[in-house]
């Protein structure tokens, strides 16, 4: 398989459950923009990835200082998500190779961890098809009966939440949204599209913190996520560094 490895972030987005002034992913999260902050994170985990990201080609909020990869481009993006990664496959398909790895990431989870990035890059490595971080159900599901009231408990054994990043070959990602879209098929998410070609996608059992920021108190539970995550990484290094008990003695 290819070593390459590519990076889409569909960043077009206008975001207007939030009910703010500008699109989410440039709202303030601990100081600095949802954007910046996902960004930083990818590159954290995968700095030697190629980027591309998709925005709005009138897009006044965008500032370049925010991307930390060395090897980026900037593609338009579309009227939905779907539309944006096309797009941002056309940009880079002079330059990928048929099964180097597309990693598909949403602007507005900032929080997934350095370790369910690389974890699902290595689990990648060697798969034809590609998959996606997804988590476990936990909750009891329940279907509505269109009136507002419960019609049904459905069991949720089996039932995963879809996350990002999904990763699949260019080459296959790009033939399965393109007959989807021809067939008419709703994409949800990029998984969803290879499952329309007939193909199984795996599961890469990833961290429930890697919320996807969509409404308002999303936002500030992000930046609880974020601070609980540094602590942690402070709490690990600092056991690491610690000196063994009496190397100071004389």
């Amino acid at each position: 398989m290819s070593a390459r490895l590519w990076l889409v972030v569909p960043a077009a987005g206008q975001g207007r459950r939030m009910g703010a002034d500008r699109p989410k992913q440039y709202l303030s999260l601990a100081g600095r923009p949802v954007l910046a902050r996902t960004l930083a994170r990818l590159h954290e985990a995968l700095p030697e990835a190629r980027l591309c990201l998709c925005l709005d080609p009138d897009d006044a909020h965008f500032n370049p200082t925010w991307v930390p990869f060395a090897d980026w481009r900037r593609a338009p993006g579309g009227a939905e998500r779907v539309d944006s990664v096309v797009r941002a496959l056309e940009a880079i398909a002079p330059e990928a190779a048929e099964d180097d790895l597309v990693l598909v990431h949403d602007v507005a989870r900032p929080c997934v961890t350095v370790e369910d990035l690389t974890r699902l890059v290595a689990a990648l490595a060697d798969d034809a098809v590609g998959g996606l971080l997804a988590a476990p159900v936990a909750d009891t599901m329940k279907r509505d009966d269109g009136a507002g009231r419960v019609r049904a408990t459905e069991s949720r054994a089996g039932l995963w939440h879809a996350l990002t990043p999904q990763g699949f070959r260019f080459g296959l990602l790009r033939r399965a949204l393109a007959e989807a879209l021809a067939r008419g098929v709703t994409v949800t998410d990029e998984a969803s599209a290879v499952e329309a070609v007939g193909l199984a996608p795996r599961l890469v059992a990833g961290r429930r913190d890697n919320l996807k920021i969509t409404h308002p108190e999303d936002l500030a539970l992000a930046e609880l996520v974020l601070s609980a995550q540094q602590r942690a990484a402070q709490a690990t290094s600092s056991t690491f560094e610690a000196p063994p008990c009496g190397a100071n003695r004389a």
